[in-house]
């Protein structure tokens, strides 16, 4: 009998392509609530769907399986899955045609979750809601546009498309990571501007994606320095006040990566979580660092953590086997007008 054990508030990841004896020990712990595939864990459609069916099988509820799947150079899975190209041909079709853009970022969305859901994968970590300055290696073609009107528009019509295949969208990386330079992954990048540019620039894609209907929010491992000491992610202004209060998001909040060299300004990877969650994060990922993890769930104190909302995020995507072939077909003959 599958045991029952609520779903936890810290998002791991496993080896391989299958599960090994340390990945079942990881999983079955009750403060871990989802795991995040990588490349390492895809060689073909049926090896990553009979992966995710084994998570599913560990224990009820069922953890919740996601990976980065925003297209271009961020697609963990390619054999057997449609290539979806940068969001940034997604920009440059808006500066041609507004229209055809906002319809063809629905059907971008809809193959992303038409493809993911049938595969066992709840969500993918998309899209990308940073504005593109220029600056930032780490994003650079991964961001629509360097406008905020077509950022938001394209960004919205990429939920309605999830959403229409059944699946949530989790946008990144508030309130905009963009302008700074440094890439978090191995520095603590910082931006100077004052919060009233940030509130009228890279926070204003976040009103129409979030009254399309996001289903989560990751913040940046970036310092607003004119705003708060902390990094987003550790920020109970950017978080509560601005994310909860003044948008009015109500969806689950994902720490970035608290193994990445943007967290290390947190501490240890308990103070990194503890201080994440203290600041408004729903969910804490460790992301390529199994000893980091296995210090943070046999660390992290044992008290109550309301992960009421991480049920909301897992949509209806296992009906995708009912939604037919034909709108997956054209909804890729959308993307061809991309390559």
């Amino acid at each position: 009998m599958t045991p029952r054990i609520p779903l936890g508030p810290v998002m791991v990841d496993v080896a391989g392509l299958r599960l090994d004896d340390d990945d079942r020990r990881r999983l079955s712990h009750p403060l871990v609530g989802g795991v995040i595939f990588f490349a390492r864990n895809f060689e073909s459609p049926a090896q990553v769907k009979a992966l995710a069916a084994e998570i599913r099988s560990l224990r009820t509820p069922e953890l919740l399986i996601c990976v980065d799947h925003e297209g271009g150079r961020v697609q963990r899975f390619r054999e057997g899955f449609t290539a979806i190209p940068p969001m940034r041909a997604l920009g440059l079709l808006w500066d041609r045609d507004r229209a055809t853009a906002i319809r063809t970022a629905e059907s971008v969305g809809h193959v992303i979750g038409v493809e993911l859901g049938a595969h066992g994968v709840d969500f993918s970590f998309a899209p990308v809601l940073d504005l593109d300055y220029g600056a930032s290696s780490v994003i650079g073609d991964r961001a629509f546009h360097a406008g905020a009107e077509a950022v938001g528009a394209l960004g919205a019509a990429l939920v309605r498309g999830l959403h229409s295949a059944g699946m949530g969208a989790v946008g990144k990386h508030f309130p905009g990571h963009g302008y700074a330079t440094a890439d978090s992954h191995v520095a603590i990048p910082s931006d100077d501007r004052p919060l009233e540019e940030i509130m009228a620039i890279d926070v204003a894609p976040y009103r129409p994606v979030v009254a399309a209907g996001l289903a989560g929010v990751m913040p940046a491992h970036v310092i607003y320095t004119a705003v708060d000491p902390l990094p987003a992610g550790f920020s109970g202004f950017w978080l509560k006040d601005v994310l909860r209060a003044q948008l009015g998001f109500d969806g689950v909040i994902f720490s970035d990566d608290l193994s990445m060299e943007g967290a290390s300004s947190a501490g240890g990877m308990v103070e990194r979580a503890m201080a994440a969650l203290d600041a408004g994060c729903d969910v804490v990922l460790v992301c390529n660092a199994p000893e980091a993890a296995d210090t943070l769930i046999g660390g992290l104190p044992k008290r109550p953590y309301p992960t009421e909302r991480l049920e909301r995020i897992r949509l209806d995507n296992r009906r995708v086997v009912a939604l037919g072939a034909e709108s997956h077909r054209a909804a890729i003959k959308d993307l061809a007008g991309l390559a």
